[in-house]
């Protein structure tokens, strides 16, 4: 090869070579600013708790701020299309739900793509759902709720429409052939306290938020929606054993950027929040939460997870009579 030919291949790969180090010279000063952690609810919810949960440990790891901004609307929309429309730099950064999975067949037409358009960086819990009744209802277990439901309207409340509160409570009616209307809320806090006001009669809620509201009698849990029991509530049955078969609900809380993010910086905040996951505290926190930690899978292994959730939740949102209906 002559001096000529290799002095032009040089050339040519010296931009390269310049671009590949200062990305890895990116990943390993970032963050150099604060990051913006979205939160798809209002404030008091397990999403919004687990957010500022983490925003702490990440600040205490990477040495500058995680900044929880809630964003709620639009069973998730909002937010989450807010995290497709920002620069894809890692300095935006979400808490996500399931949400993310069902609104790819919930919706007719979205502003962004749940499928490509995002990047899970971390699976942090997955998360089973009690389904609770306000205590001024008469009835104590799923037998009595349907018989009751079959004598007179009731509604239940969710975190949205396209919520995974929403969409148990459409696959339990469903599958007991009862008919409830729903209400949707712009979280879960929000929707628990009408509950334990009256002004709806049941929900399927994640355990961490309506926690003090069982324990103090305000909220009587009557199943779990998963097919084996709560720990922190093992008496509890589940659905399936209550007389609705093959039910079996289980939703999670993970991490997502824009799918552009450098891979580097999301292999990085991967490492981060699965190591933070393993901690004693952290791990019992989200158990305490009536969650499951998990914090394991490498991003491309999550990229997989993402896609086999939207195929799973598909079939869940077509059995509750829900595709493409919003």
């Amino acid at each position: 090869m002559s001096n000529l030919s290799r002095r032009s291949l040089f050339a040519i790969a010296l931009p390269a070579l310049a671009a590949s180090a200062a990305r890895a010279q990116d990943a390993e000063d970032y963050p150099t600013r604060p990051v913006t952690f979205v939160v798809p609810f209002t404030k008091g919810g397990g999403t919004n708790t687990l957010a500022r949960l983490f925003g702490d440990k990440l600040q205490e790891r990477l040495g500058q701020p995680f900044v929880v901004q809630n964003r709620p609307g639009q069973g998730t929309v909002i937010a989450t299309n807010f995290v497709a429309k920002s620069p894809a730099d890692g300095y935006t950064i979400m808490m996500a739900v399931s949400t993310l999975a069902i609104d790819a067949t919930l919706y007719k037409k979205l502003p962004y793509d749940p499928a490509h358009d995002f990047a899970l960086v971390a699976l942090v819990a997955r998360v089973p759902f009690v389904l609770v009744v306000s205590a001024s209802l008469p009835v104590y277990s799923v037998d009595d709720l349907i018989t009751l439901a079959k004598q007179r309207p009731l509604s239940y409340g969710s975190g949205g429409i396209g919520a995974f509160h929403h969409l148990a409570g459409a696959l339990f009616a469903s599958k007991t052939g009862i008919k409830m209307t729903h209400v949707p809320y712009h979280g879960t806090a929000p929707a628990l306290k009408d509950l334990t006001d009256g002004y709806i009669q049941l929900m399927f809620t994640d355990y961490g938020p309506a926690q003090g509201l069982i324990a103090s009698g305000k909220l009587r849990p009557l199943a779990v929606t998963t097919t084996k029991p709560l720990a922190v509530l093992p008496s509890l049955p589940t659905l399936a054993a209550a007389g609705v078969p093959g039910f079996n609900v289980e939703a999670w809380q993970g991490v997502i950027t824009p799918a552009k993010v450098p891979s580097d910086i999301v292999a990085k905040l991967n490492a981060t929040i699965n190591a933070i996951v393993a901690t004693p505290d952290v791990s019992g926190r989200i158990k305490d939460l009536g969650m499951d930690p998990v914090g394991t899978g490498s991003p491309a292994e999550l990229a997989a997870f993402l896609q086999s959730e939207i195929a799973r939740w598909a079939t869940i949102v077509e059995a509750a009579g829900l595709a493409k209906s919003a």
